[in-house]
């Protein structure tokens, strides 16, 4: 008999959802967003539940991502299974963001792409000495999308943006000091946390098993990454890093240069427009527009064999360059979508 995808129990007023494909270190798909949005609404109505508990199964992450290999395939199909996956996981994001009541997210192990959708929009967001958090979009042709250009644009100074375009992934130190968690809770104490949940209060739960975050190296970096990313290019960000003279700032100039310059420069975009954004919804917007253009590109095909499925690491980006890519490229990817915009408000 096949294991279900996603597991719902209650325990004491606590409803738990539990992503169950430990195997793929409980990869997100469409069925699975299908499952948790209805029960997110019926939970959000019900008296009996005080608090929803998001774990993921196995120990190896909460959710590398969404299932990108469907997406490869999808797209070089001419399929349109990812726009209607993208449409409800985003509609699912905004409702997590919105959710009336507790909603703790346990952000243990590798949390990446549509994982961070589920749980960095949380109002109570735990990560652990094992946690891996990233958007890692830019490294398989594709742009930062679950709402994750609202929380890099929303990080302190430009952290965001060097976490967009170089895909560095975030301890637990450094995911609270960008914004993306808000406690930090060693991994052994993660089942009795849940049973203080529920037994008794949320707040009495995270004042007994939280502790003071690690420190963030990515914090310690903010002086050179704050005066380097703030620049209007991605060429003027690269020429800064490598002109720098500080080995992590010429190690991100490499990072970025290895990503597919196309999304490197649509995410630059992304990520100012979405600083000027009024709403998380208005971002969601937005991403959805980029993304159907990325399902049309080469570079999402190209990057998702190169890193998926072949797993040669040697993509071949076009255009190949940074000084390749066009505004037109660009602006391809923000165009209306007509009939498919995502349409959704901010009704708060």
């Amino acid at each position: 008999m096949t294991e279900p995808e996603v597991l719902f129990d209650v325990r004491g007023g606590v409803g738990r959802i539990t992503l169950n494909r430990p195997k793929a270190i409980n990869a997100l798909n469409h069925d699975m967003v299908l499952q948790i949005a209805p029960k997110l609404e019926e939970w959000a109505a019900d008296d009996g539940i005080d608090v929803v508990l998001l774990v993921g199964a196995g120990e190896r992450g909460l959710c590398a991502g969404g299932d990108i290999v469907s997406i490869y395939h999808d797209a070089k199909d001419g399929g349109s299974g990812s726009k209607d996956f993208w449409r409800d996981e985003y509609i699912l994001n905004a409702a997590i963001a919105r959710f009336p009541k507790p909603y703790v997210a346990i952000m243990d192990g590798v949390v990446m792409g549509g994982g961070v959708g589920l749980s960095a929009h949380a109002n109570t967001r735990i990560v652990t000495e094992r946690s891996k958090i990233a958007m890692p979009e830019v490294g398989i042709g594709f742009i930062p999308d679950v709402g994750g250009t609202y929380l890099l644009s929303r990080a302190p100074g430009e952290l965001g943006t060097h976490l967009g375009l170089t895909t560095a992934r975030m301890d637990a130190g450094d995911a609270i000091a960008a914004g993306f968690a808000d406690h930090y809770m060693p991994s052994a104490n993660l089942e009795k946390f849940y049973d203080a949940v529920v037994s008794g209060l949320l707040s009495d739960a995270l004042t007994e098993y939280t502790e003071e975050a690690p420190s963030s190296a990515l914090e310690a970096s903010s002086e050179w990454i704050d005066r380097y990313y703030a620049a209007n290019t991605v060429e003027e960000i690269v020429d800064g890093l490598r002109g720098s003279g500080l080995p992590d700032a010429e190690k991100a100039a490499s990072d970025i240069e290895s990503k597919s310059p196309v999304s490197l420069k649509v995410t630059l975009r992304s990520l100012r427009n979405a600083a000027k954004a009024s709403s998380l919804e208005e971002v969601l917007n937005e991403e959805y527009r980029v993304s159907l253009a990325s399902l049309e590109s080469h570079d999402l095909v190209e990057g998702i064999r190169a890193q998926v499925v072949e797993k040669d690491r040697n993509p071949k980006w076009t255009p190949a360059t940074l000084a390749d890519v066009t505004d037109a490229d660009v602006d391809r990817y923000f165009g209306s979508v007509g009939s498919l915009e995502l349409g959704l408000e901010n009704n708060v």
